[in-house]
């Protein structure tokens, strides 16, 4: 197992935890953003009143990106497993 291949992996990885986290996070920043504006332009101070929404809006960022991110990591693995030979000379 060479150095090149053992960094190609780690960035590989890296890149595919950014692209399948990215929708449910910038999802819920949007919506966390929304909700303290409100807060702030109606003086509501509850710090728990953006837990709600958010977590309705990561689960449908999960229910409209899903099959994208399934494919995504399943292409990762495969990818992994045709590794495996390479890995051990």
């Amino acid at each position: 197992m060479t150095e090149d291949l053992i960094i190609n992996i780690a960035q590989n990885s890296l890149m595919v935890t950014i692209y399948a986290s990215m929708p449910m996070l910038g999802i819920s920043m949007v919506v966390g953003l929304i909700i303290s504006i409100i807060q702030t332009t109606t003086s509501i101070q509850e710090q728990t009143l953006t837990f709600v929404p958010k977590l309705i809006a990561i689960f449908f960022a999960i229910l409209f990106f899903g099959t994208w991110i399934m494919h995504l990591l399943m292409e990762f693995t495969i990818k992994l497993w045709e590794l495996i030979p390479q890995m051990i000379w």
